[in-house]
């Protein structure tokens, strides 16, 4: 799926809609961030695995800036984000998908207007293969007739061993540990969405709680295949190169791949805030929104494996919010 069908599948904030066009590395018209005085109180993230490690690297970030504000950090799953905003537990509600009608509803109710979003980052979600499997791709309908039991995306058959996608020799009798995140996760809605084309997974999926679990599974297990973040990835695993349809080329997950939009799974990140049009944010939440979208912020989200956002996009959204 490329990134006008992401901006127009999660339905981005009309200011941030104008513009399409991510890019690989730090954008060098980013501005420094520079701290300002009278910042201090708590901060609290509540959402998103997939975040998590960004979220805290973000956090010592601005813990360097401002000593005095206290962040905690929670990454249960995507689904634990909305109700936390909601209710007015966490001031941050970062979140590897949209948020659903239903989830932007109840928040309007208690508060009267929408919850803010803020696209932070481009990942790429990975489908994960043990490092000694020699499978060179896999289309997005293989991938799919592979975890679902419904082949939504157009396979014509059941995929349950190794020889049915090219592999011979002792692979070929070889069957499938299948590894996946679990239904709290944004990361699973997304994978069902757009792998499995809003399919069902298959019964024999072994769901795990966090993303690095499933690629643990994964390099645990030679006949393993799972899928979660790129920021994941480690030395026991491989990537495996995707096709968006069958017979077409085979494309890496990469950052040029991910900002051109070649890569079929690419989407955005994103952080949820309550943000009263009629108000002013509170400092320290303000200040951690500029910083995510300052030349620091950006710079952490590609040292940890992300593709960080343009000027373009980050000033619209900045501007809007009167920053």
């Amino acid at each position: 799926m490329n990134l006008n069908k992401i901006f127009a599948a999660t339905a981005l904030a009309s200011a941030v809609m104008v513009s399409n066009v991510v890019v690989a590395e730090v954008d060098p018209k980013l501005p420094e961030y520079n701290a300002v005085s009278g910042v201090s109180g708590n901060l609290s993230s509540i959402g998103s695995d997939t975040l998590n490690n960004l979220m805290s690297l973000w956090a010592e970030e601005f813990n360097r800036f401002y000593p005095n504000v206290n962040i905690q950090v929670q990454g249960a799953g995507s689904s634990t984000a909305p109700p936390a905003l909601t209710e007015g537990t966490a001031t941050l509600a970062p979140m590897s998908r949209g948020m659903r009608q239903s989830e932007i509803q109840a928040f309007e109710e208690r508060y009267g207007y929408a919850p803010y979003e803020l696209p932070v980052a481009v990942d790429m979600l990975a489908v994960y293969v043990n490092k000694d499997n020699p499978i060179e791709g896999l289309s997005i309908p293989q991938v799919d007739a592979i975890f679902s039991a419904t082949r939504r995306c157009g396979g014509d058959a059941d995929i349950t061993r190794w020889g049915q996608v090219g592999l011979t020799g002792a692979w070929e009798n070889r069957d499938f540990a299948l590894y996946s995140r679990n239904a709290v996760s944004g990361t699973y809605g997304y994978f069902k969405d757009n792998a499995m084309c809003g399919g069902d997974f298959k019964s024999s999926i072994n769901e795990q709680p966090g993303s690095s679990s499933v690629v643990q599974g994964v390099s645990e297990s030679i006949n393993g295949i799972g899928y979660s973040g790129i920021g994941y990835r480690t030395s026991g695993v491989r990537v495996v190169p995707l096709a968006a349809e069958e017979g077409g080329a085979f494309v890496e997950a990469s950052s040029e791949n991910a900002a051109s939009g070649e890569y079929p799974l690419a989407r955005y990140l994103y952080i949820y805030i309550n943000k009263n049009p009629n108000q002013d944010l509170d400092p320290q939440t303000r200040e951690f929104v500029k910083m995510l979208y300052s030349k620091q912020g950006q710079e952490i989200v590609h040292r940890d494996g992300y593709v960080p956002l343009p000027e373009s996009l980050t000033g619209r959204i900045l501007n809007e919010l009167g920053l």
